[in-house]
């Protein structure tokens, strides 16, 4: 008898907290709608909380619903607007995640070498921005990035007037030669 009441409490609770979750097709339509207001018709993000909502709704859905096909795509797009909204540990910690969880999703070398660019970009830490360029550029040399990151390992931590003066005197250097 007691078993039998261990039994239907557990199923009782089951089915409590089963009714209370959201469908996948709630959590979908959430997005979306989350995605139209916040996205304008050229694309541009429009508000920095609504994006970190959406961005909240993107890692809800891929913790809810790990195994469909969607989660990584959802991460990747939280991911990009952490990266935009300046937030760039967290945009890290998505393109692991997507890197860890889906290696075999369709963007994962961009995962990649978006980490790295992040780490140049967002978080200043050249060093690990130098570590993930290269270790893209050995995992994935024929992507069409491969050429961007090797630029990118050349660049690393120069001012804009450096960069200009370098192609300055390239420039010069090739009318020279000529």
């Amino acid at each position: 008898m007691k078993t039998l009441k261990i039994f239907a409490i557990f199923m009782l609770s089951g089915a409590i907290l089963f009714s209370c979750g959201t469908s996948k097709k709630d959590d979908v339509e959430k997005i979306t709608a989350l995605e139209n207001t916040l996205f304008s018709d050229d694309g541009n993000m429009s508000n920095m909380q609504k994006a970190m909502a959406l961005t909240d709704e993107y890692i809800y859905f891929a913790d809810q619903h790990p195994q469909d096909s969607m989660a990584p795509e959802y991460l990747f797009k939280a991911a990009d607007i952490a990266m935009n909204v300046n937030k760039g540990e967290l945009a890290v910690n998505l393109y692991d995640r997507i890197l860890t969880n889906y290696p075999e999703f369709r963007k994962a070398p961009e995962c990649l070498f978006l980490k790295a660019y992040v780490y140049e970009n967002n978080l200043g830490d050249l060093e690990k921005a130098e570590i993930y360029y290269q270790e893209f550029i050995d995992k994935y040399p024929d992507n069409d990035f491969a050429d961007d990151a090797e630029i990118s390992i050349q660049n690393l931590g120069k001012s804009p007037e450096e960069l200009i003066r370098e192609f300055e005197e390239k420039m010069k250097a090739q009318e020279n030669a000529q």
